[in-house]
């Protein structure tokens, strides 16, 4: 079964915001190690850029749009793609690029638990798709209403109950 690493929004704008993500470097260094570990596998990285309206903090080429640095991505063999709804299906190529790659197994990381990760995990398993999604591999910002904590907690139950199969990075094997 072949697979792909999925990292949805981690982005300079996104990490380092006013807003700190929950257990940022956790989930950072979580993510890293499973760049690595698909690298020296030689599973597909896909990657996703969320894009705001031009004037936005982050509209297309602003400093605050660019993917995180600290993943070491290469637009040379990684897929870098952009979105502008939560889904990372909606409006893009993605369904079609993993589906000329064969792939069946898409492990999800990245941001935001509640709108990005949430809606992707669901619409990757409506088109087929079986999405891992890594429950310490994605994150968020607390809420009026909940904390971050909750959020992924409450993400995770809801999301492995129904759409994607919960893992921890260091249960992955590609």
């Amino acid at each position: 079964m072949s697979a792909a690493l999925l990292i949805i929004d981690m982005q300079v704008g996104l990490f380092h915001g006013p807003e700190k993500p929950y257990q940022g470097d956790r989930v950072l260094a979580n993510i890293q190690r499973l760049v690595a570990q698909a690298r020296t596998n030689q599973v597909p990285i896909f990657a996703v850029r969320h894009t705001g309206p031009q004037g936005s903090p982050i509209a297309a080429g602003s400093p605050f749009w660019q993917l995180l640095p600290a993943l070491e991505l290469d637009a040379e063999i990684d897929t870098l793609f952009d979105k502008f709804r939560p889904n990372a299906f909606h409006g893009t190529d993605l369904a079609r690029q993993l589906l000329a790659a064969q792939v069946e197994e898409l492990y999800v990381v990245g941001m935001k638990s509640q709108f990005c990760i949430d809606s992707t995990c669901r619409s990757a398993a409506d088109l087929g798709f079986t999405p891992l999604l890594v429950a310490d591999a994605h994150t968020c910002m607390d809420t009026a209403g909940l904390s971050a904590e909750a959020i992924i907690k409450h993400h995770n139950a809801t999301l492995g109950a129904a759409f994607a199969r919960l893992v921890d990075s260091s249960e992955v094997t590609f």
